[in-house]
This record gives C-alpha cells, sequence and structure tokens, in this order.
C-alpha cells in the first residue's frame, strides 16, 4: 500500500489557515480586502469582545450571486486571476483564493450576499456545508464569522486577550482607511464606535479623523516620482515623533506592506531631524507598474519584493529630507505644551516642564572644556570654509537675536522685538560643527597634515580586514594608512579637519566606525557618522559658562547653517517664548 496520500480538502484548508490566519485581525483583514475589491463604498465591522466572541463584516460592493457564493468557498476559486500572466498584473488585495475556505475551516462561517434581485444564504461550519438557501435582496455582503479555531484548540489557545486583539484590529482598519480615504470605514465593539471615518477622499481629514487635530496640524504633504514610482501622502514634522515604528504607514497600490528597505529610506530622511530612539508618522502611496513588484511571496501579502528598489529609496529619502528642510520652524514653547495637553493654562506659579525625550546623555567628557570652547569658537578646517550663499529657512536668520545671558549654564538666553528665545548652547554647537565636517568630508576640502610621530594602531583580524577593504575611501578623505605588521596599520598623514592634541582618539573613532559598517559601507552614512561623532565631542558641554563675545559668535554661525533648528541627533536647538505668551503668563493680557 502507498505510504503517500492525497489529503482531503478540508484538511489542507486547515493547513492554509494557520498561514493565512493567525488572530482575529488576520480574519477582519481578509475579509475586509475582499469587501474592497468589491467595490464598497461604506465597510462596516462589528466585533464582540474584540473579535473573540465574533466578527462581522458589512459592505455595499458588487456583491455575489448563487453559483459564486458557493464557488467562493472552494480551495483557490478566485474571480481575480485567469491565467499565469496575471500574477505579474495583480491590481487587486485578494487573489490566491484561500482566505475565505481557510476561515469557513476553522470558524462558524456565514455568508449573505446579493448581486442583483435574488439574494443568497450560505453557513459553513469546519469546512462542511450546512445551509444553503435564499438570502436577503439587499445588494452587497455580509458575512459573520464565529467560534474561531474551535476545531484546531492548538491554534486557539495562542489568541490574545480581548483588548490585544481589538488593538490589532483597530490599528488594521486605520491603516486601510488611509490607502482608501474614499471609502467609509467604521469599526464597532460590543456595540460602541472605535474608529470612524467619513470616506470623503481626503487623505489629510482621514489623518485627522484618526490621529486628531495636533497631528493633522503637523503634517507635510509629499509628492514626488520619477520614471518607475509616484509617491504620495503625508510625513509628519519632528514635533510628534512616536516611540515606535507602527506609525510609518505604506502602501504599495494601495496594498498595506511592511519593507524594510522602505521603512529604511523614510528612516534615513529623517536622519539628523529626530533622536534615534523616535519614530516619524509617515502614510505613504507608490504607485508604480505591477510587474515591478512581487506581492506573492507571503500568504498574508503584507511583505513584498520591489524591483529597483536602490531607486525607490533614493527618491523617497531624498524628497523626505528636502521637505524637512523647507518646512522646519523654530519651537514654541507655549504651543507645544498646548498641543501636548489641550487642558494647559498658564498661570502665575507656570514651571517650565522637563521634555524626557530630549534627556542627553552625554559620555564622559574627554577633551579639555576650555581649549574646546576657545578652538571650536573659532573653528578651521585647514582651508577657508566660504559662509552658505543660501539659508534653506530664512526665518532664523531675520530674527537678529542679541545674547543677554546664560543659564544653568547650559542655555543662552536671547531676545528681539518679538521675545526671548532659550537655545541649547551643546547642540547649536554641535549643529555647526556637524555641517562643516560634513561639507568638509562631502567637497573633499582634505588637506593632510604629517603626524611628527606617526600613530601605530593594532586590531583584531576583523577590525583590520574592514580597514583594509576600505582603504582607498579613507585616503579620499585624507589618510594615509599602511600595513604595519601583524593586524596593524600605521597612519603617517591625518585631515587637518582633525582637532588638534586628540588626532590618536578621533582616528580610533573614525576607524570603529569602519569596522561596524564593513558589511554594507555606505560613503555618506560613514560620512554623516564621522561629522555626528567629531560634532558631539568637540562641541562644548552643559554646565561650561561661555563669554558673551562667544554667545554672539555662536548665534552669529548658527544662522548659517542649513538647518539650524537642530542639532544631528535630531533634538531642538532653540526654543521661543513670544512677547504675547510672557505677557500672558503674567497676566499682562487676559484674553
Amino acid at each position: 500500500m502507498a505510504s503517500i496520500k492525497i489529503m482531503s480538502d478540508n484538511l489542507a484548508n486547515k493547513i492554509a489557515a494557520g498561514e493565512v490566519v493567525e488572530k482575529c485581525s488576520s480574519v477582519v483583514k481578509e475579509l475586509v480586502e475582499n469587501s474592497i475589491d468589491a467595490g464598497s463604498n461604506n465597510i462596516i465591522v462589528e466585533l464582540n469582545d474584540g473579535g473573540l466572541g465574533g466578527i462581522k463584516v458589512v459592505d455595499d460592493g458588487n456583491g455575489m450571486n448563487h453559483d459564486d457564493a458557493l464557488l467562493c468557498f472552494m480551495r483557490h476559486a478566485t474571480s481575480k486571476l485567469i491565467n499565469e500572466d496575471d500574477l505579474f498584473f495583480i491590481n487587486t488585495l485578494g487573489f490566491r483564493g484561500e482566505a475565505i475556505p481557510s476561515i469557513a475551516s476553522v470558524s462558524l462561517f456565514d455568508l449573505q450576499t446579493c448581486s442583483g434581485d435574488i439574494g443568497s444564504h450560505i453557513v459553513y461550519r469546519g469546512g462542511e456545508l450546512i445551509t444553503d438557501e435564499v438570502g436577503s435582496s439587499r445588494k452587497g455582503t455580509v458575512i459573520t464569522v464565529k467560534n474561531l479555531f474551535f476545531n484546531t484548540p492548538a491554534r486557539l489557545k495562542y489568541l490574545k486577550s480581548a483588548t490585544s486583539e481589538l488593538r490589532y484590529i483597530v490599528e488594521l482598519i486605520e491603516k486601510l482607511a488611509f490607502a482608501y480615504p474614499k471609502i467609509s470605514f467604521t469599526l464597532i465593539n460590543d456595540e460602541k464606535t472605535v474608529v470612524k471615518t467619513t470616506g470623503s477622499g481626503n487623505l489629510l481629514k482621514t489623518i485627522n479623523e484618526v490621529y486628531g487635530a495636533t497631528v493633522c496640524k503637523n503634517m507635510i504633504e509629499l509628492k514626488v516620482s520619477n520614471d518607475d514610482f509616484e509617491v504620495s501622502g503625508y510625513i509628519c514634522k519632528p514635533e510628534v515623533l512616536k516611540s515606535n515604528k507602527n506609525h510609518m504607514i505604506t502602501f504599495v497600490n494601495n496594498r498595506l506592506v511592511k519593507n524594510y528597505d522602505i521603512f529604511k529610506a523614510i528612516n534615513d530622511g529623517y536622519y539628523t531631524y529626530k533622536p534615534d530612539i523616535k519614530y516619524p508618522i509617515v502614510i505613504l502611496n507608490i504607485d508604480m507598474d505591477p510587474t515591478l513588484v512581487d506581492v506573492n511571496i507571503h500568504p498574508t501579502k503584507q511583505d513584498v519584493k520591489i524591483g529597483k528598489i536602490n531607486e525607490l529609496q533614493d527618491l523617497i529619502r531624498t524628497k523626505i529630507d528636502k521637505l524637512l528642510k523647507d518646512n522646519l520652524l523654530i519651537n514654541s514653547a507655549v504651543k507645544n505644551l498646548i498641543e501636548e495637553d489641550p487642558t494647559f493654562t498658564v498661570n502665575l506659579n507656570y514651571e517650565m516642564p522637563v521634555n524626557t525625550d530630549f534627556v542627553i546623555n552625554e559620555e564622559p567628557e574627554t577633551f579639555n572644556q576650555e581649549e574646546a570652547v576657545n578652538d571650536q569658537l573659532t573653528f578651521d578646517l585647514g582651508v577657508d570654509v566660504p559662509e552658505q550663499e543660501t539659508v534653506i529657512n530664512e526665518e532664523l536668520k531675520s530674527l537678529k537675536l542679541y545674547p543677554v545671558g546664560l543659564c544653568l549654564g547650559t542655555y543662552i538666553i536671547a531676545e528681539n522685538e518679538e521675545g526671548i528665545y532659550l537655545l541649547d548652547q551643546h547642540a547649536v554647537q554641535e549643529r555647526i560643527n556637524y555641517e562643516r565636517y560634513f561639507k568638509a568630508l562631502k567637497e573633499h576640502q582634505n588637506f593632510k597634515i604629517s603626524s611628527m610621530f606617526p600613530i601605530t594602531i593594532e586590531l583584531n583580524k576583523t577590525e583590520f580586514l574592514a580597514i583594509m577593504e576600505n582603504i582607498d575611501y579613507l585616503k579620499e578623505i585624507g589618510f594615509t594608512i599602511e600595513e604595519f605588521g601583524i593586524n596593524t596599520i600605521i597612519v603617517k598623514e591625518h585631515p587637518t579637519w582633525l582637532k588638534e592634541g586628540y588626532e590618536e582618539e578621533q582616528i580610533r573613532m573614525i576607524l570603529d566606525l569602519v569596522a561596524v559598517q564593513m558589511k554594507e559601507f555606505d560613503p555618506i552614512k560613514f560620512n554623516e557618522h564621522i561629522a555626528i561623532t567629531l560634532a558631539c565631542k568637540t562641541s562644548i558641554k552643559a554646565n561650561y559658562h561661555i563669554s558673551h563675545e562667544e554667545m554672539e559668535e555662536l548665534l552669529d554661525e548658527l544662522v548659517q547653517c542649513e538647518n539650524p533648528y537642530n542639532c544631528p541627533h535630531g533634538r531642538p536647538t532653540i526654543i521661543k517664548f513670544t512677547q504675547y505668551d510672557l505677557e500672558k503668563m503674567f497676566k499682562r493680557v487676559m484674553n
């Protein structure tokens, strides 16, 4: 007797269900995507106990006739693919024909649908047909799923709590609403409306309906395209960053996807505009030729492979960087407080709270503070660095600030006729130094200086191989490096922009960065890492008092920066209190 047998359709569906249906939100995703493909204008999702007690999806789409209503429970039955060539031109969310039979095999599945005059009512339980009768003539489809995983207890025990399952579904519906702003989505849990969008067709209005007015006011529209891609959507200003990546929401041809390469491009676009531990709110749809994307690599269809991904990454990264440069403004202290807490009111006992998002974790000081101030306030790269011919954002340049003092040994107090400004002296000089280092590296302003005593550095084997692999690039930025024994190099010349007296420490720092990036060495990112690291190390720290002349010089140099509003780690350099803010605090004005 043969030991290999063909499994039954019911068993095959149960196995497929393990891939397609992981939790309640998986069921909602498959059913709602079918409703979208059916041309629905209104989709209502009703849950009991976060989906654990039942899921109901109601739409006003095209519906199905009786024959199609029966066929949709057959495995691989689909109206969206006809032949093999169609796999390369997928324009619908569903196409495999696995979702409905998979879900029906592990639940009580009730389908009521109508495409015209006569409706159909089909019920499956555990993959077995138990009802086939005439149903309601209401055009559209109503699907109810109960007792999920009742016949697969191993899967049932992995369902989360009702609160967790509801959270997953809420997140899904919100994201689908961003992809299809013309569709009205309603999510109800235990007879309480949780999510409601109007289907206005205006993405910004949908963002307001989901995230609220504060986030909506801090969104920047993004539109960019080339021959292969058209990217559109909104990105947030750094004022409304989140603590996780869940709010970087991306769609490919309106399909919700999670793609590491796209996420990396977005994050790189925010590079130096935010702290590393914070992430932006971004909603982007990427339209492309279906032949450039493969959605058939995972049952959930959220993981995709994109052709020409490098070009797409560059398109997104450069556009985000430009938009942020063009739209950044000085932070208003009072405005930020009000947006964070709408109940905030100003009174005579007002105390400025500490923003824990921007706590500086400074490493132990290794440079002499006095030398750092004297040398860095008159920063010299060994060449004449011309002033910026244009300033991306003119706001700061037009302020004409005058420093009046230093508080807490850290914050420069400046004023003009509009109000007072607080500047973080470390963040200010860090931005100035960063842009000068990066400019010198980018434009190869690398005049060399020979060391009186060449610097010998011993490395481990991995580090040594990384250095030798990238030695040509190190030469480009001004280093003369040679092998000097086993896993040892000697540095005979180095760029003039290294801080005098601390050459070896900074050279070791740069070599460490090369070793870290050895797998995917990116010259541009490498230059940024060098500039950020050295800028931080050579800038004045908190609790160090500088003179009035040094304050003036810092302000003059900050004005010339391409982005004067953030340090390279994303922290703000300057915060303002307008005259009106101050007068309201002291109740000189009452409205």
